[in-house]
This record gives C-alpha cells, structure tokens and sequence, in this order.
C-alpha cells in the first residue's frame, strides 16, 4: 500500500481561461515570423557543459554523485537576476530527442520586470537558448508575464507553467516567433517592430487553466506517463512547521489539454497529503511518487522516493522541479542557487 495518503480532489478544479489571447496572435502571425522548436534549437547562441565544474558546489556532500549533469554558461550559473525553477523533458512530451527545457523568473535589483523566461537545452550538442515568455494583448503588443513559474511540464506541443496562485498557463512549442527589432532593452510593439528586452524569440502565452476553488496552490507540475491516459500532475510548496502541502492529477486528451467537459471544470483524478514539507516537485512513474525537498542554500535537499515504504536519498543544495527519461530510467532536476546551478539526473 503507498504511503501517500488520499486527499480530497475538490479544491483542485480547473476551468479554461483563454481570455481573449487568440486575437494577439492572430496579429503576431501576421506582423511576425514564426520558427520551429527546431529552428530555435539550430540557432541556440549558448554553450553547456556536460559534467562541468558547477556540479562540486551543488553536489557538495552528496553521496553518490548524480549519474549525469549539464551546467549552464557563467554568467547564468551567478546571475542573480534570474533563477531556474522548473524543469520538462522531451521525454515530458512523449516527442523523442535530447531536449530539456527550464523555466526561469527575474529577479530584478532595479529596471523593468522581464517576467519569465524558458531554457531549451539540446544535451547532444551542448548548446541552449532562452525564449522570452509573453502575454499579446488584442492589439499585438506585448509584455511580461510576472509570475513565480516554479514549475513547467511539456506534452506534445504544449507548455504547462505553474502560476502559483491561479493556476497553469499554457504555451505552445508550435507558436514561437521571431523579434525584428533592434535588440534593445525593451519590450513591446511600435509600428510594427517589436522588442523583447533583447531576446530573438518570444513564446505568447496561448491558454490557461485556472483554479475554481482558490485554496491551492501551484507550486510545480510534471506528467506521469505511466497512467491510462496520462496525467498531468501540480502540487503545492509548504514551509510552515507542521503542515504539508497536496499533490494532484488531471487527465489528458491525445491533444494535451485537460480532459473537461465541454465549457466546464475538470477534476482532478486524484489528490494526496505529501508526506513531508518543503517540497519543490513531485513526479509519480509506475505507481512511486518522487519528491524533491529542499533544505534551502546551506543544506543539501533530500530525494523522497514514496511507494510501500518512504525512502530517503542523497540529494543537491537547491533542488527544484522533476522530469524523467523513461528511456534511460533516470529521474532529472534543477538546482537553483547562484554559483551552483546544473541540470542533473540519478537513477530512477
């Protein structure tokens, strides 16, 4: 029997949203180019390392080490202007290939808010590239999306980012466009050029899916591709001394939205009560539940593996969101902290 023990899933109904965001599109597909995942991989203008030397900060009292790991370039292993917290694989999205894909929020010490942006990393050629996320007003024009994005989860062609007090916000892997812009550092749409605060690509938001209840919160996401249908799973960050945050599951359709009835509220599958505080994600994979919990930037962070029993691994300073490459049977985050950020993965 799992140690999770059931929760009520009535709180964690969601109800579509899209808020009139197709006809910001509809102007950015007339006014823009729009590329491929592909095209923005091909042009990816920063370099990884795989096994780099950013891991003997994060892995520091960590035994055994992560089996792989790939760090980010310099100035984004110590900026303190933007801090990774989700993490989605192309294995996430049922899609094949290489491709890991990290959210990030701005942090800004002065000057505009930037919002959030993704990482698309391509670990078989060690280069990735950060795409500005976006919301289009009706007009075209466009700005920062400010949320926390503590989590992101990938199907098919779509993004799922948490949004930590209203829900999931979603994106489209098929709906990125090119800035024509000068490359300033700002954002927005005057007579037809656009600017991003120096980004080439933007990803416009394309949807939403929010609470109807209010009293949950969406601290991470990932997809469990092991249920029938798949499940998208989102679930809350508590630190207060004894209490614990819950963890859901929605259906999917073929097509990745929430399984809804037409113009209603989808319920979650199922709902639980983690077991422990602090946690940063939670990935189900064949009936186990894994929880990455954090003990915040003087600590190393524990691996929470829950099935019959409650076990306890060794993990990093900082960890953050979970994926899995159901391929290679191995389980991925992200550290967090300035000085010590990689992407990382150990045995499943």
């Amino acid at each position: 029997m799992s140690q999770m023990k059931a929760a009520p899933a009535e709180p964690f109904g969601l109800k579509r949203d899209a808020g009139g965001l197709a006809a910001g599109i509809k102007v950015l597909e007339k006014e823009l180019q729009r590329v491929s995942l592909d095209t923005v991989l091909a042009k990816a203008n920063r370099v990884a390392a795989r096994k780099g030397s950013t891991g003997a900060g994060a892995f520091a009292k960590m035994t055994p080490k992560p089996v792989d790991w790939y760090c980010f370039d310099a100035n984004d292993n110590v900026t303190r202007e933007w801090y990774p917290q989700g993490l989605t694989s192309a294995s996430d999205a049922g899609i094949g290939g290489n491709t890991f894909v990290v959210s990030w929020y701005h942090s800004p010490a002065s000057g505009a808010e930037r919002g959030v942006r993704l990482t698309f990393l391509n670990t078989a050629t060690l280069r990735y590239r950060h795409v500005l996320l976006v919301r289009v007003a009706a007009d075209g024009n466009i700005a920062p999306i400010n949320i926390h994005a503590g989590g992101v989860a990938w199907y098919g062609g779509l993004l799922y980012v948490a949004d930590t007090t209203r829900g999931l916000r979603v994106f489209d892997t098929r709906q990125i466009f090119e800035v024509n812009g000068e490359g300033t550092a700002e954002i927005g749409r005057k007579g037809g050029r656009y600017e991003a605060f120096g980004y080439r690509y933007v990803m416009p938001q394309t949807d939403a899916w929010t609470t109807t209840s209010g009293t949950v919160s969406f601290s991470y996401t990932a997809v469990d591709r092991s249920t029938t249908p798949h499940t998208l799973i989102c679930g809350e960050y508590v630190d207060t001394a004894g209490t614990v945050g819950r963890v859901a599951r929605w259906s999917l359709t073929a097509q990745g939205a929430p399984n809804a009835p037409a113009g209603g509220v989808v319920q979650a599958v199922d709902a639980y009560a983690l077991p422990v505080s602090k946690v940063q994600g939670a990935l189900s994979y064949n009936g186990t539940w894994y929880l990455s919990q954090t003990a915040g930037a003087a600590g190393n962070g524990t691996l929470v593996v829950v099935g019959d029993t409650v076990r306890r691994r060794p993990y990093p300073v900082g960890p953050e969101d979970l994926t899995c490459v159901r391929d290679k049977k191995t389980l991925w985050s992200v550290t967090e902290f300035a000085g010590r950020r990689v992407v990382y993965g150990v045995p499943l």
